[in-house]
Protein backbone atom coordinates (compact mmCIF):
# COMPACT_ATOMS: atom_id res chain seq x y z
CA UNK A 1 0.00 0.00 0.00
CA UNK A 2 1.15 3.32 -1.05
CA UNK A 3 0.25 6.39 0.98
CA UNK A 4 1.40 10.13 0.50
CA UNK A 5 1.34 12.71 3.49
CA UNK A 6 0.34 15.84 1.87
CA UNK A 7 1.64 18.45 4.77
CA UNK A 8 2.47 22.27 4.49
CA UNK A 9 6.07 21.99 6.03
CA UNK A 10 8.29 18.76 6.95
CA UNK A 11 11.51 18.62 9.11
CA UNK A 12 13.66 17.42 11.47
CA UNK A 13 13.80 21.17 12.86
CA UNK A 14 10.19 21.72 12.63
CA UNK A 15 8.50 20.95 15.98
CA UNK A 16 5.02 21.08 17.11
CA UNK A 17 1.48 21.20 15.65
CA UNK A 18 0.34 18.68 12.84
CA UNK A 19 4.04 18.89 11.21
CA UNK A 20 5.69 16.52 13.41
CA UNK A 21 2.69 14.46 14.00
CA UNK A 22 2.88 13.45 10.10
CA UNK A 23 6.98 13.35 10.86
CA UNK A 24 6.39 11.10 13.63
CA UNK A 25 3.90 8.58 11.95
CA UNK A 26 5.59 8.64 8.19
CA UNK A 27 8.58 7.48 10.46
CA UNK A 28 6.41 5.07 12.40
CA UNK A 29 4.38 3.65 9.80
CA UNK A 30 7.43 3.11 7.33
CA UNK A 31 7.91 -0.22 7.67
CA UNK A 32 4.03 -1.30 7.42
CA UNK A 33 3.01 0.75 4.78
CA UNK A 34 5.05 2.68 1.71
CA UNK A 35 5.23 6.14 2.55
CA UNK A 36 5.81 9.20 0.93
CA UNK A 37 5.58 12.81 1.77
CA UNK A 38 4.43 15.78 -0.26
CA UNK A 39 5.32 19.03 0.54
CA UNK A 40 6.83 22.58 0.43
CA UNK A 41 10.29 23.78 0.46
CA UNK A 42 9.21 26.00 3.27
CA UNK A 43 10.65 26.01 6.62
CA UNK A 44 8.21 29.07 8.95
CA UNK A 45 4.78 29.23 8.12
CA UNK A 46 4.77 33.34 8.66
CA UNK A 47 5.77 33.66 5.11
CA UNK A 48 6.15 30.70 3.58
CA UNK A 49 9.87 31.88 2.02
CA UNK A 50 11.39 29.20 0.47
CA UNK A 51 13.78 27.22 2.48
CA UNK A 52 14.79 23.84 1.37
CA UNK A 53 16.20 22.67 -1.79
CA UNK A 54 12.90 21.26 -4.07
CA UNK A 55 13.00 17.90 -5.22
CA UNK A 56 13.48 14.39 -3.35
CA UNK A 57 15.12 13.73 -0.31
CA UNK A 58 15.52 11.02 2.80
CA UNK A 59 14.70 12.40 6.27
CA UNK A 60 15.34 9.54 8.51
CA UNK A 61 14.25 7.02 5.91
CA UNK A 62 11.20 8.73 4.81
CA UNK A 63 11.20 10.06 1.31
CA UNK A 64 9.97 13.78 1.00
CA UNK A 65 9.78 15.73 -2.31
CA UNK A 66 9.28 19.32 -1.58
CA UNK A 67 7.71 21.65 -3.96
CA UNK A 68 8.65 25.25 -4.06
CA UNK A 69 6.51 28.14 -2.92
CA UNK A 70 5.44 30.25 -5.92
CA UNK A 71 5.12 33.65 -3.90
CA UNK A 72 5.51 33.88 -0.41
CA UNK A 73 2.62 35.13 2.33
CA UNK A 74 2.63 38.97 2.24
CA UNK A 75 1.78 39.07 6.41
CA UNK A 76 1.07 42.04 6.61
CA UNK A 77 -1.98 41.89 4.21
CA UNK A 78 -2.85 37.99 5.38
CA UNK A 79 -3.43 39.59 8.87
CA UNK A 80 -5.46 42.81 7.68
CA UNK A 81 -7.68 40.40 5.37
CA UNK A 82 -8.65 38.03 8.19
CA UNK A 83 -9.28 40.85 10.45
CA UNK A 84 -11.77 42.40 7.91
CA UNK A 85 -13.22 38.78 7.65
CA UNK A 86 -13.78 38.55 11.42
CA UNK A 87 -15.41 41.87 11.46
CA UNK A 88 -18.10 41.09 8.92
CA UNK A 89 -20.47 38.34 7.49
CA UNK A 90 -18.04 37.51 4.74
CA UNK A 91 -18.70 35.88 1.34
CA UNK A 92 -17.55 33.27 -0.27
CA UNK A 93 -15.51 34.66 -2.58
CA UNK A 94 -13.70 36.61 0.14
CA UNK A 95 -13.03 33.65 1.91
CA UNK A 96 -11.36 31.84 -1.02
CA UNK A 97 -9.20 34.75 -1.42
CA UNK A 98 -8.50 34.53 2.10
CA UNK A 99 -7.46 31.13 1.71
CA UNK A 100 -4.84 31.99 -1.42
CA UNK A 101 -3.04 34.75 0.68
CA UNK A 102 -2.79 32.31 3.03
CA UNK A 103 -1.37 29.75 1.54
CA UNK A 104 0.82 27.99 0.75
CA UNK A 105 1.19 28.83 -2.50
CA UNK A 106 2.45 25.64 -4.65
CA UNK A 107 1.19 24.92 -7.98
CA UNK A 108 3.93 22.51 -8.77
CA UNK A 109 2.27 20.29 -5.67
CA UNK A 110 -0.93 20.43 -6.88
CA UNK A 111 -0.23 19.12 -10.58
CA UNK A 112 1.92 16.62 -9.11
CA UNK A 113 -0.96 15.43 -7.18
CA UNK A 114 -3.31 15.32 -10.00
CA UNK A 115 -1.11 14.35 -12.66
CA UNK A 116 0.55 11.08 -9.95
CA UNK A 117 -2.74 10.36 -8.24
CA UNK A 118 -2.87 6.67 -9.71
CA UNK A 119 0.43 6.26 -8.21
CA UNK A 120 -0.70 6.33 -4.78
CA UNK A 121 -3.43 4.02 -2.53
CA UNK A 122 -4.49 7.04 -0.71
CA UNK A 123 -3.50 10.60 0.22
CA UNK A 124 -3.67 11.95 3.74
CA UNK A 125 -3.92 15.39 4.26
CA UNK A 126 -2.65 16.91 7.64
CA UNK A 127 -4.40 19.93 9.09
CA UNK A 128 -7.78 21.81 7.30
CA UNK A 129 -6.24 25.21 7.58
CA UNK A 130 -3.78 25.53 4.73
CA UNK A 131 -4.11 25.70 0.63
CA UNK A 132 -2.14 22.14 0.86
CA UNK A 133 -5.21 20.42 2.45
CA UNK A 134 -7.55 22.85 0.94
CA UNK A 135 -6.60 22.42 -2.90
CA UNK A 136 -5.15 19.44 -2.75
CA UNK A 137 -7.86 17.23 -1.13
CA UNK A 138 -10.03 18.50 -4.22
CA UNK A 139 -7.80 17.09 -6.49
CA UNK A 140 -8.40 13.71 -4.79
CA UNK A 141 -11.19 13.09 -3.00
CA UNK A 142 -11.86 9.82 -3.76
CA UNK A 143 -8.95 8.58 -2.34
CA UNK A 144 -8.21 11.39 0.50
CA UNK A 145 -8.21 11.02 4.28
CA UNK A 146 -8.31 14.27 6.41
CA UNK A 147 -5.98 14.58 9.85
CA UNK A 148 -7.75 17.97 10.42
CA UNK A 149 -6.36 18.67 13.74
CA UNK A 150 -9.61 21.05 14.32
CA UNK A 151 -10.52 23.19 17.51
CA UNK A 152 -13.04 25.82 17.88
CA UNK A 153 -11.52 28.76 16.40
CA UNK A 154 -13.26 31.17 14.27
CA UNK A 155 -11.64 30.16 10.50
CA UNK A 156 -13.27 26.69 10.87
CA UNK A 157 -16.74 28.35 10.92
CA UNK A 158 -16.28 29.55 7.31
CA UNK A 159 -18.32 28.47 4.73
CA UNK A 160 -15.86 27.10 2.59
CA UNK A 161 -15.15 24.10 5.07
CA UNK A 162 -18.39 23.32 4.65
CA UNK A 163 -17.95 20.94 1.64
CA UNK A 164 -13.93 20.40 2.30
CA UNK A 165 -15.01 18.36 5.64
CA UNK A 166 -17.59 16.25 3.70
CA UNK A 167 -15.04 15.49 1.01
CA UNK A 168 -12.75 13.03 2.40
CA UNK A 169 -13.21 9.21 2.17
CA UNK A 170 -12.39 8.88 6.07
CA UNK A 171 -10.87 10.85 9.08
CA UNK A 172 -8.03 10.81 11.58
CA UNK A 173 -9.06 12.55 14.76
CA UNK A 174 -6.28 13.63 18.11
CA UNK A 175 -9.00 13.19 20.36
CA UNK A 176 -12.87 12.74 20.89
CA UNK A 177 -13.21 16.28 21.63
CA UNK A 178 -12.15 16.87 18.04
CA UNK A 179 -14.22 13.91 16.56
CA UNK A 180 -17.10 15.88 18.07
CA UNK A 181 -16.87 19.23 16.97
CA UNK A 182 -16.05 18.11 13.20
CA UNK A 183 -19.52 16.30 13.66
CA UNK A 184 -20.99 18.60 15.54
CA UNK A 185 -20.44 21.71 12.54
CA UNK A 186 -20.44 19.86 9.56
CA UNK A 187 -23.01 16.67 9.79
CA UNK A 188 -21.00 14.33 8.79
CA UNK A 189 -21.01 11.33 10.62
CA UNK A 190 -21.72 9.07 7.61
CA UNK A 191 -18.24 9.63 6.88
CA UNK A 192 -16.09 6.94 8.26
CA UNK A 193 -12.98 8.40 11.44
CA UNK A 194 -11.40 6.95 14.33
CA UNK A 195 -9.54 8.40 16.78
CA UNK A 196 -5.80 7.70 16.88
CA UNK A 197 -3.50 10.52 17.31
CA UNK A 198 0.32 10.15 17.70
CA UNK A 199 1.95 7.52 20.18
CA UNK A 200 4.31 8.59 22.37
CA UNK A 201 8.38 7.48 23.62
CA UNK A 202 9.46 8.21 27.02
CA UNK A 203 11.63 11.18 26.04
CA UNK A 204 15.39 10.52 27.44
CA UNK A 205 16.66 14.37 28.85
CA UNK A 206 20.43 14.59 28.47
CA UNK A 207 22.30 14.87 30.92
CA UNK A 208 22.82 18.79 30.93
CA UNK A 209 22.65 21.20 33.97
CA UNK A 210 19.21 23.19 33.79
CA UNK A 211 18.20 26.17 36.12
CA UNK A 212 18.98 24.96 39.63
CA UNK A 213 15.91 26.27 40.74
CA UNK A 214 12.33 25.97 40.80
CA UNK A 215 10.47 27.03 37.59
CA UNK A 216 7.75 26.88 35.37
CA UNK A 217 7.78 26.13 31.67
CA UNK A 218 6.05 26.76 28.64
CA UNK A 219 6.99 24.73 25.62
CA UNK A 220 6.10 25.90 21.98
CA UNK A 221 5.90 28.99 19.72
CA UNK A 222 5.54 32.31 22.31
CA UNK A 223 2.54 33.72 20.29
CA UNK A 224 -0.75 35.59 21.17
CA UNK A 225 -2.75 32.76 19.39
CA UNK A 226 -1.28 30.32 21.93
CA UNK A 227 -2.60 32.48 24.77
CA UNK A 228 1.20 33.78 25.99
CA UNK A 229 -0.17 36.86 26.82
CA UNK A 230 -2.43 36.38 29.05
CA UNK A 231 0.52 33.54 30.47
CA UNK A 232 2.43 36.43 30.88
CA UNK A 233 -0.43 38.61 32.54
CA UNK A 234 -1.54 35.62 34.91
CA UNK A 235 2.15 34.78 36.09
CA UNK A 236 2.80 38.20 37.12
CA UNK A 237 -0.38 38.38 38.64
CA UNK A 238 0.36 34.91 41.03
CA UNK A 239 3.73 36.84 41.88
CA UNK A 240 1.89 39.87 43.04
CA UNK A 241 -0.22 38.06 45.12
CA UNK A 242 2.02 35.31 46.34
CA UNK A 243 5.56 36.40 46.65
CA UNK A 244 6.60 33.24 45.15
CA UNK A 245 10.19 33.42 43.74
CA UNK A 246 9.67 30.75 41.14
CA UNK A 247 10.53 31.79 37.75
CA UNK A 248 9.09 31.00 34.74
CA UNK A 249 11.19 29.32 31.62
CA UNK A 250 10.16 29.71 27.88
CA UNK A 251 10.98 27.20 25.46
CA UNK A 252 10.55 28.21 21.57
CA UNK A 253 10.72 30.91 19.14
CA UNK A 254 9.13 33.91 19.74
CA UNK A 255 6.58 35.99 17.29
CA UNK A 256 5.22 38.74 20.23
CA UNK A 257 7.20 40.35 22.49
CA UNK A 258 8.35 38.82 25.88
CA UNK A 259 8.07 40.95 29.12
CA UNK A 260 11.45 42.39 30.48
CA UNK A 261 10.94 40.27 34.13
CA UNK A 262 14.00 39.13 36.30
CA UNK A 263 11.55 35.65 36.47
CA UNK A 264 11.02 35.56 32.92
CA UNK A 265 13.34 33.27 30.93
CA UNK A 266 12.83 33.23 27.20
CA UNK A 267 15.86 30.37 25.72
CA UNK A 268 14.48 30.11 22.49
CA UNK A 269 14.12 27.03 20.33
CA UNK A 270 15.67 23.62 21.56
CA UNK A 271 15.58 20.66 20.61
CA UNK A 272 16.49 17.36 22.48
CA UNK A 273 17.75 19.78 25.43
CA UNK A 274 13.92 20.79 25.92
CA UNK A 275 13.59 17.15 27.67
CA UNK A 276 15.64 17.72 30.46
CA UNK A 277 14.17 21.44 30.81
CA UNK A 278 11.02 19.60 31.02
CA UNK A 279 12.46 17.17 33.59
CA UNK A 280 13.60 19.59 36.22
CA UNK A 281 10.43 22.15 35.62
CA UNK A 282 8.06 22.01 38.86
CA UNK A 283 5.27 21.64 36.10
CA UNK A 284 4.07 22.71 32.55
CA UNK A 285 2.09 25.27 31.97
CA UNK A 286 -0.11 24.76 28.49
CA UNK A 287 -2.15 28.04 28.17
CA UNK A 288 -3.25 27.66 24.50
CA UNK A 289 -7.14 28.36 23.73
CA UNK A 290 -6.84 26.24 20.59
CA UNK A 291 -6.05 22.74 20.43
CA UNK A 292 -6.65 19.29 18.85
CA UNK A 293 -4.23 17.42 20.64
CA UNK A 294 -1.00 18.87 22.94
CA UNK A 295 2.48 16.87 22.22
CA UNK A 296 4.22 18.86 24.87
CA UNK A 297 1.33 18.17 27.36
CA UNK A 298 1.77 14.23 26.62
CA UNK A 299 5.84 14.65 27.00
CA UNK A 300 5.15 16.25 30.43
CA UNK A 301 2.92 13.57 31.49
CA UNK A 302 5.41 10.84 29.63
CA UNK A 303 7.88 12.54 32.03
CA UNK A 304 5.58 12.36 35.18
CA UNK A 305 5.67 16.16 35.48
CA UNK A 306 2.15 17.76 36.21
CA UNK A 307 0.27 20.29 34.18
CA UNK A 308 -1.87 23.16 34.55
CA UNK A 309 -4.38 23.63 31.48
CA UNK A 310 -6.15 26.11 30.13
CA UNK A 311 -10.10 24.96 30.37
CA UNK A 312 -11.08 26.75 27.44
CA UNK A 313 -9.86 24.70 24.89
CA UNK A 314 -12.05 21.19 25.09
CA UNK A 315 -9.41 18.73 24.15
CA UNK A 316 -7.08 20.28 27.09
CA UNK A 317 -9.98 19.58 29.56
CA UNK A 318 -10.61 16.49 28.15
CA UNK A 319 -7.43 15.04 28.42
CA UNK A 320 -6.95 16.30 32.22
CA UNK A 321 -10.38 14.43 33.02
CA UNK A 322 -9.10 11.43 31.26
CA UNK A 323 -5.36 11.22 32.74
CA UNK A 324 -6.12 12.94 36.48
CA UNK A 325 -2.61 14.56 35.32
CA UNK A 326 -3.17 18.10 36.17
CA UNK A 327 -5.56 21.02 36.82
CA UNK A 328 -7.42 23.57 33.97
CA UNK A 329 -8.25 27.13 34.90
CA UNK A 330 -10.43 29.70 33.25
CA UNK A 331 -9.47 32.98 34.73
CA UNK A 332 -6.97 34.58 36.48
CA UNK A 333 -7.98 33.65 39.51
CA UNK A 334 -8.12 29.98 38.66
CA UNK A 335 -5.04 29.95 37.36
CA UNK A 336 -3.28 31.86 40.39
CA UNK A 337 -5.47 29.61 42.86
CA UNK A 338 -4.50 26.42 40.65
CA UNK A 339 -0.85 27.07 40.75
CA UNK A 340 -0.77 28.37 44.58
CA UNK A 341 -1.92 24.83 45.28
CA UNK A 342 0.27 23.20 43.38
CA UNK A 343 3.06 24.88 44.98
CA UNK A 344 1.61 24.31 47.99
CA UNK A 345 0.99 20.53 47.95
CA UNK A 346 3.87 18.64 46.44
CA UNK A 347 2.95 15.91 47.16
CA UNK A 348 -0.34 16.55 44.92
CA UNK A 349 1.53 17.82 42.12
CA UNK A 350 3.77 14.84 42.52
CA UNK A 351 0.46 12.06 42.46
CA UNK A 352 -0.67 14.11 39.60
CA UNK A 353 2.30 13.78 37.28
CA UNK A 354 2.45 10.03 38.19
CA UNK A 355 -1.11 9.57 37.35
CA UNK A 356 -0.14 11.28 33.82
CA UNK A 357 2.80 9.20 33.50
CA UNK A 358 0.27 5.89 33.60
CA UNK A 359 -2.22 7.24 31.47
CA UNK A 360 0.34 8.14 28.20
CA UNK A 361 1.54 4.47 29.02
CA UNK A 362 -1.84 3.23 28.86
CA UNK A 363 -3.59 5.37 26.02
CA UNK A 364 -0.65 6.14 23.49
CA UNK A 365 2.17 3.37 23.29
CA UNK A 366 3.54 3.11 19.90
CA UNK A 367 3.02 -0.55 19.27
CA UNK A 368 -0.58 -0.15 19.82
CA UNK A 369 -0.93 2.93 17.88
CA UNK A 370 0.77 1.99 14.96
CA UNK A 371 -1.52 -1.26 14.65
CA UNK A 372 -4.22 0.72 14.40
CA UNK A 373 -3.01 2.81 12.06
CA UNK A 374 -2.15 0.34 9.47
CA UNK A 375 -5.42 -1.57 9.93
CA UNK A 376 -7.75 1.59 9.40
CA UNK A 377 -5.35 2.68 6.52
CA UNK A 378 -5.75 -1.12 4.84
CA UNK A 379 -9.58 -0.75 5.17
CA UNK A 380 -9.81 2.50 3.57
CA UNK A 381 -7.76 1.08 0.80
CA UNK A 382 -10.20 -1.23 0.34
CA UNK A 383 -13.54 0.42 0.06
CA UNK A 384 -11.24 2.26 -3.01
CA UNK A 385 -11.28 -1.10 -4.70
CA UNK A 386 -14.63 -1.75 -4.35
Amino acid sequence: MRVAFVVQRYGTEISGGAEMEARLLAERLLPYVQIEVLTTTAKEYMTWANHYAPGLEQINGVPVRRFAVRSPRDVARFDRASAELLARSPSFYDQVQWMALQGPDTPDLFDYIHAHQNDYDLFLFFTYLYATTYVGLQIVPHKSLLFPTAHDEPWIHFSIFRSLFNLPRGFIFNSPEEDHLVRRLFQNRHIPGVVLGVGIDRPVPPPIPTLGEPYLLYLGRIDESKGCRELFAYFLRYKEETGDPIKLVLIGGATMPVPRHPDILALGFMQEERFAWLRDAELLIMPSPYESLSLVTLEAWALARPVLLNGQAEVLKGQAQRSHGGLVYHSAEEFVEALRVLRSEPELARRLGEQGRRYVERAYRWPTVTAQYVAFLRSMRATNDR
